[in-house]
Parts: C-alpha cells; sequence; structure tokens
C-alpha cells in the first residue's frame, strides 16, 4: 500500500498557485494491487452477478492472461483495444494488459464500427482483445484475440507496468471531427484512488461498477475499490435502470458509488431508495445544483455526498468538495484540489487573477496526462510550461477563488459543452453533419443547458431537404457517431443566424432550439385511450410540458436516455409494468408505448383466468 495521500491544500489567494500535497510513492496500478492480494488473498475483490473473485484469484488469473498476451506477441508499450461488456473479465483484462507491460485502449461496443476503426488507428493499436461475440460483430480489419470464457489459472509473476507509463488512452470528444485519445499514466491513477481523503473508502466496502468502460468515472469506481481493499460491485445490467439500480445496490450491499450530476439529479428528484444503502456517493460531470443536493442531505442525513471536478486530463477528479446544507443556499462548489492535484485561477495570459474574480482554472501537479496520442500540436496547445509554476493543463473552465481556497464553477470560455456527463465538442457534431451530402451547413447547441431536461439539439442547412426530414439526418448520424454525441433533436432551418460579424449566433440557436422544443405536429389531435392518457400524463411530468396526442414522438419533445429512465421508473410504479430502455426506444410515441404496457400487462395477468376445462362455469 502506497503512502496515504496527505490532506488537500486550498488554493492560494489572488489566483496563486495552490500548495502541492505531498504525493504517494510512484506506484504502477499491479503493484497495488499485487501487495493487497499478498495481504488478504481471500478478500472479496469482484462481484460480478453470482460470480466472484478474491484478491488472491483475481491477480492469479490476471497474470495467467499476461502470459497468454505475452504468447500472442504482446510487448511492454503495445497499445492494445479491450471490447468488452462490463464484467469481471473487465477487470481481469485490465490487469493481465498492464502485467504485459501494454497500453488499454476501451472501447465501447456500442460505438459505431466507423469510430472504432478510427479510434484503433489514433491510438496506434496493434491488437485488439475481447469478447468473442463482440469481436465477431466488429469484423475489425486488424488483429483481435479472443478473451477465454473461464479465467485462466496458470502463469508467470509477470509485472512490466511502469508508474510514469501510461495505463490508458481514454477518448473525448473532438473539435477537429475526430475523438482525441489522452494518455492517462499509472501513477495519476494510482494516486488518486489510493487512501483518499475526499471520499471514504475501507476495506469494509463495496463500490459500484456501473459506468461505461469507456468513461473515465470508471477508473475510480474500480480502482479506488482495489487500492483500498474494497470489492469492485459490477451492475450486470449494460443499461440500467433506475430501478435496477437500487435493486442492484440492495442486493450486493453496495456501499459507495459515482453517479454522474444528471442522474444524480434524477435520483434525487425521485428520493430514491438507492441512497438508503449507501454512505457515500461522489458525483460528477456537470454542475451539481442546490435544490437536488439539499432534497437528498435533507432525507439521507448520513449520506456522504461529494461534487467532483475534473477532465479527462487531469485523471478523473482535480478537486472535490463535500457537499453540506450550508452548501445548498447557493451553487454548489466545486472544492479544493485533491491527491497531488495543484489549481490556479489564470487570466488569459497566464496571470493570477485576484480573489474573487474570474478566471480560467489551470490544473497542475502529478496527476496530469501525458498529452493527446499522434497529436502534438493540440498538446503543446492545451498542456502549457508555465513560469511560475510548471506544467499545467488548462482546462477552459470558468471559475473563481473564494476567501477560504474553495473553487466556484462559472461556466467554459468556448463552446465545448456537458450533457448527460458526457463531453462534448460541438464542432465534432457539425462536422458529421457536414459531411452529409445533402448538407450545407449546421450547428449544434444545448437545449435547456444545466437542467435536469438537458438535450443536444442541431440545426441543419439542407439542399435538397432529405426525405424524413431533420429525423432522417438524425438516424444517419446514428451510424457515425456513438449515442451521447447524436442530438436528441435535429431541425432543418433556411439558414443559420449569424452575429454581426458572421459567426453563428449561439444565442438565437438556443431561442430556436426552444421554438423547436415547443412546437407541435400542425395537424388535429384525436382523442387518446384510457391508456394512451395515462402514458402521456408519465411522460409530461418528466418532460415538463403537456403531451397531448398519441403519436407524439419523446425524442421530438426533448426526451432522452435519462429522462427515459425517469419515465420507466413511473410507468413501473403506476401501471405496475417493467419496460426495458431498448422496448422504450423502439417505441418512442405514446401509443406505441400504451400498446407496450398493454401487452405487459397482459402477459403480468395471464394467470388470472387459466386454462380450464371446456364445460366449465369460469369465465
Amino acid at each position: 500500500m502506497t503512502s496515504t495521500t496527505p490532506q488537500p491544500a486550498a488554493p492560494a489567494r489572488s489566483g496563486a498557485p495552490a500548495a502541492v500535497p505531498g504525493p504517494a510513492r510512484a506506484t504502477a496500478l499491479p503493484a497495488l494491487l499485487a501487495r493487497r492480494a499478498e495481504l488478504t488473498p481471500d478478500a472479496l475483490a469482484v462481484v460480478d452477478g453470482d460470480t466472484t473473485l478474491t484478491y488472491g484469484r483475481l491477480v492469479q488469473a490476471g497474470r495467467a492472461l499476461a502470459a497468454r498476451l505475452r504468447e500472442h506477441e504482446v510487448t511492454p508499450g503495445d497499445r492494445v483495444a479491450l471490447l468488452t461488456t462490463r464484467s469481471a473479465r473487465t477487470v481481469v483484462a485490465q490487469l493481465a494488459l498492464w502485467l504485459a507491460g501494454a497500453v488499454c485502449v476501451p472501447l465501447d461496443p456500442a460505438q459505431p464500427r466507423p469510430r472504432t476503426e478510427a479510434m484503433i488507428v489514433d491510438a496506434e493499436v496493434t491488437l485488439t482483445v475481447g469478447d468473442a461475440k463482440l469481436l465477431d460483430a466488429a469484423a475489425l480489419a486488424s488483429p483481435v484475440l479472443a478473451l477465454p470464457e473461464e479465467p485462466l489459472t496458470d502463469g508467470g509473476a509477470l509485472d512490466d507496468s511502469d508508474p510514469d507509463g501510461p495505463a490508458f488512452i481514454m477518448f473525448t470528444s473532438g473539435s477537429t471531427g475526430r475523438p482525441k485519445g489522452v494518455v492517462v499514466p499509472h501513477g495519476a491513477i494510482a494516486e488518486l484512488v489510493t487512501a483518499p481523503d475526499y471520499v471514504t473508502v475501507t476495506a469494509r466496502d463495496r463500490v459500484l461498477f456501473h459506468s461505461p468502460m469507456t468513461f473515465d468515472a470508471s477508473t475510480f469506481e474500480v480502482w479506488v475499490a482495489l487500492a483500498n481493499g474494497a470489492a469492485v460491485v459490477v451492475c450486470t445490467e449494460q443499461r440500467p435502470s433506475l430501478e435496477d439500480l437500487a435493486r442492484h445496490v440492495e442486493r450486493h450491499g453496495v456501499t459507495v458509488a459515482f453517479f454522474t450530476t444528471a442522474l444524480f439529479h434524477q435520483l434525487a428528484a425521485r428520493r430514491s431508495r438507492v441512497f438508503a444503502q449507501l454512505r457515500s456517493v461522489v458525483v460528477g460531470g456537470e454542475a451539481m445544483a442546490a435544490a437536488p443536493a439539499r432534497e437528498v442531505l435533507t432525507a439521507f442525513p448520513w449520506l456522504e455526498l461529494v461534487n467532483g471536478y475534473g477532465p479527462t486530463e487531469t485523471t478523473t477528479f482535480a478537486t472535490a468538495h463535500r457537499v453540506t446544507a450550508r452548501d445548498c443556499d447557493a451553487p454548489v462548489p466545486i472544492g479544493r484540489p485533491i491527491a497531488g492535484a495543484t489549481a490556479h485561477v489564470l487570466d488569459a495570459e497566464g496571470r493570477p487573477v485576484a480573489a474573487g474574480e474570474r478566471g480560467e482554472l489551470w490544473v497542475g501537479g502529478s496527476r496530469l496526462a501525458h498529452g493527446y496520442t499522434g497529436l502534438p500540436e493540440l498538446t503543446a496547445e492545451r498542456f502549457v510550461e508555465h513560469a511560475a509554476t510548471g506544467r499545467l493543463y488548462r482546462t477552459g473552465d470558468i471559475v473563481s477563488l473564494r476567501p477560504d481556497g474553495t473553487l466556484d464553477f462559472h461556466g467554459r470560455n468556448d463552446d465545448q459543452v456537458k450533457v448527460r456527463g458526457f463531453r462534448i465538442e460541438p464542432a465534432e457534431v457539425e462536422h458529421a453533419l457536414r459531411r452529409q451530402d445533402d448538407v450545407v451547413d449546421a450547428a449544434v447547441t444545448v437545449d435547456r443547458a444545466g437542467s435536469a431536461e438537458a438535450r443536444l439539439v442541431a440545426f441543419a442547412v439542407a439542399a435538397p431537404a432529405p426525405a424524413g426530414g431533420g429525423a432522417a439526418l438524425r438516424e444517419r448520424l446514428t451510424a457515425v457517431l456513438p449515442a451521447h454525441l447524436v442530438p436528441d433533436a435535429v431541425t432543418l432551418v433556411d439558414q443559420l443566424p449569424l452575429t454581426p460579424t458572421g459567426k453563428v449566433d449561439r444565442r438565437a440557436l438556443a431561442d430556436l432550439a426552444q421554438a423547436a422544443g415547443d412546437g407541435g405536429s400542425g395537424t388535429p389531435a384525436t382523442a387518446m385511450t384510457p391508456l394512451e392518457q395515462a402514458v402521456a400524463e408519465v411522460w409530461s411530468r418528466s418532460l415538463g410540458s403537456e403531451v397531448t396526442r398519441a403519436d407524439a414522438d419523446f425524442l421530438a419533445l426533448g426526451g432522452h436516455s435519462l429522462l427515459a429512465l425517469a419515465v420507466t421508473d413511473d410507468l413501473r410504479e403506476e401501471l405496475g409494468v417493467e419496460l426495458a430502455l431498448a422496448d422504450f426506444f423502439a417505441a418512442p410515441t405514446v401509443a406505441a408505448q400504451a400498446a407496450l404496457v398493454e401487452r405487459a400487462l397482459l402477459t403480468a395477468h395471464h394467470d388470472l383466468h387459466p386454462e380450464t376445462p371446456e364445460h366449465s362455469d369460469v369465465h
């Protein structure tokens, strides 16, 4: 076990460099796990449904798989992609790659093949390992290796991981139209997760692993548990509903969880019983609203609620703040630097701003990523050698410093946005739209930004207008963009609004988005059946506007995946039916969902009229 991370120091006033907490001794993640396995080999490490792995068994399986990788000519420094669903095998595979000295490049099985291929090329991947069925479906042109169905048992004590070497290449949205790969080192992750003082994690805890593997929060979920002797509890539902999360937490006694801000807001609005089981909750991805935080802390006063902040380039979290009732009378702060990070509030020229004044947040310290793979110019632009403070990452986020050294968040200094916890460069989505043959120009913005109803909306100038209109363009985007980058709505316009200087008028776009979201179909509404009316009432509450038509489309009205979680939860509570998210989006109108609900009710209550003899009096 590495030394305990010291208490984070507050940033100095007037934008001066924050005091640097003494970093933990540089350690690679496999070494952390090996030490834990030596101390407590029989302690529970991973729970995946009915499958469990002890620390000793996890290390043994990782070493055996690492030996298999070496047999397939994986050498130290190789970049190896990992294509799996979230499972215990994911954890074993990550460990094995590092034991073999490789860099792990997580891939999303749900993203379109062209994007996966581009990431493999940009990361200079030499081999892709993963689930056999996923590899077959992906049909990649580059070399692949299927993971064994069961953990291997025979292998040597390999460990070629360098604490200063890269552990992951995590891809984020890119303004050039291609995602950019962030190279994150072992030591930065180890320092984040070892004996953290920003959240309580002990060997008695169970930490929920439910984030996508390609989302850097998954790094925290898995390795904060394993670095501290706790157990990783894998959420076996790949797209869990709110009810699925609650059941999983209850079944496995989960005590620590991370939620994106948008998901936290949804759970808070419903006072989900998920909080009743948990002791510590870390929230991050967007600005936390004060009202949901107050509601959760009031209903569950024992809860340790942490507001975490940090781009992928600063290794998941750079600052954190334990939220109390006193914080809920104003915007919740993002706190102080943690675990070796430093925070500096500077102007555009890199000079400190006065206390209370707004400036850009530049993050330094030992937790910075190496940069962007294959993009030296962008790396030099964002990772700057500052004359007074050394290497800093320019976050692009606007903050101010309170007198006590706490940071407040005030938004961005560029077009980058956050929607449902995902970092999105609108330019990447615009680029994908402009590549369509019939699209002349495009612009993307966020409607209802900062709220639980926030959605990504696009406007396109098309000539000629495609058959099917904006919905057809949106469908095309699903073939080239991952789900979180596909706009919730695409609207055709004659021209984009421009400022007097000729740039796209983002403020006018927001007005267009609001108008598009509020508009109707222009055709008379027919009377709804009682079941359609019940579905429409559930929709209305989640969407924040009255739904009056059976042909109303959930996405066209501003719905998205998080609101769908709320709707399916309400349908379960009020109508007694369980709808999977896949079924929900396959039937996106009120009428179609009412038909789903009717079939589900009939299936659930088929036993009310069991088969009876032909001459029975039962009806």
